[in-house]
């Protein structure tokens, strides 16, 4: 997707961008009444899934980057290749049109948002971490 033809709604803050272009991944920003989006498009999926390739919303709070980034939204629907089941995954969520699968994923207290220290770079890392667990767990390798 061409850099010109990215919908820029809202600024991020400069180490997002940062983060964002160094990796390459071609982002957008986006409105829906009432909530503020950042949608990160043909973003890598790990092997063991049925695309390579998936759209990721995400949802930035209004005090964000005090508060913390929560969860993913992904576009298509991720299943394993396995036909394992994957938790937490049901829900659907309405955005850009589209229905994206909410990955039910949160912090926990020995891993806590550091405000200061995390970022929409850490989340995305999470995410990916995130990933690739569902791959591994209960012997579900390629």
């Amino acid at each position: 997707m061409e850099e010109a033809s990215l919908r820029r709604v809202f600024p991020l803050l400069l180490d997002d961008i940062e983060y964002l272009d160094a990796r390459g991944l071609a982002w957008e920003t986006l409105f829906e009444e009432p909530s503020r989006w950042i949608l990160v498009r043909n973003f890598p999926i790990p092997e063991g899934y049925n695309v390579s390739y998936a759209d990721i919303a995400i949802l930035l709070p209004d005090s964000y980057p005090t508060t913390q980034i929560d969860m993913a939204y992904v576009f298509p629907a991720l299943s394993l290749t396995s036909g394992a089941a994957i938790n937490n995954v049901d829900a659907i969520q309405a955005l850009d049109n589209r229905s994206f699968q909410r990955w039910s994923r949160h912090r926990t207290q020995s891993n806590p948002w550091r405000p200061g220290l995390d970022n929409l770079g850490t989340h995305i890392e999470l995410i990916e971490e995130c990933f690739l667990r569902e791959t591994t767990k209960n012997g579900n390798t390629n």
